[in-house]
């Protein structure tokens, strides 16, 4: 039955059997036995007079291409220009894909442990994806590189390493952390690291010298082309740390 996202158009939800009810649906036999226009049609509740829950959500859906990553990060702003999307369904969906995406990174920081910048890379993937403008976490690990703790340092202004310096410090201090990874995103897409993303991070390999915790990493998350196969750059990786 999850591909059944055509079938119901036309029909309101009160009009078809009970047992064929997404709600239903999704008690008697589960989420994964439902498209994603049905559970979109549960989250929305109701549709505008006249049209199917059902059909609202296959409306949606197909405003972004059904891509779902789109629908999470469009603005309220773009999801009430949609008929029948209104003010408080744009915010019950933000709401929906807001915990999804805490709930992605509560499974990630308390997954594992990170080994290579492949790993590193994983856990932020999720931490950038949709934003629009650049910011610098900070992860932090034991001496077995377990995940202590992830941070938010800044948005915007990366530049302004000194700042930073202190702010990653103190909380890599306060967490009793051994080592430390940095990540930004470079919301162009393109993760190639500046002349400043890497001066600021041998400053920071430096003072974390000095303060004996180690800078293992610094990772810059971009996006993948058919011309870039990779979606991150590690300073570590390329020789750039030092």
């Amino acid at each position: 039955m999850a591909d059944s996202e055509g079938s119901d158009k036309g029909y309101l939800i009160s009009e078809l059997p009970k047992n064929e009810r997404p709600r239903e649906r999704i008690l008697n036999y589960g989420c994964d036995a439902l498209s994603n226009i049905e559970l979109l049609a549960i989250i929305l509740r109701t549709g505008p007079k006249g049209k199917s829950t059902l059909d609202l959500a296959k409306e949606l859906l197909g405003h972004f291409k059904g891509n779902l990553v789109e629908l999470s990060i469009a603005s309220p702003a773009i999801l009430s220009t949609i008929k029948g999307i209104g003010k408080a369904k744009s915010a019950e969906l933000k709401a929906t894909f807001a915990l999804a995406s805490r709930m992605a990174r509560q499974i990630s920081l308390e997954k594992q442990k990170i080994s290579d910048p492949a790993e590193g890379a994983d856990f932020f993937r999720e931490y950038f994806r949709g934003k629009k403008q650049e910011e610098l976490h900070v992860l932090l690990l034991n001496t077995k590189n377990v995940i202590i703790h992830e941070e938010l340092i800044t948005k915007g202004l990366l530049d302004r390493s000194p700042i930073h310096a202190r702010e990653i410090f103190r909380t890599a201090i306060q967490h009793s952390a051994a080592k430390i990874i940095l990540a930004h995103n470079h919301p162009s897409g393109d993760p190639t690291p500046s002349r400043q993303d890497i001066s600021s991070t041998k400053k920071l390999v430096q003072a974390g010298g000095i303060i004996g915790i180690d800078v293992v990493d610094h990772i810059i998350i971009g996006s993948k082309t058919s011309e870039r196969q990779s979606d991150f750059f590690s300073l570590c990786e390329n020789g750039m740390m030092d």
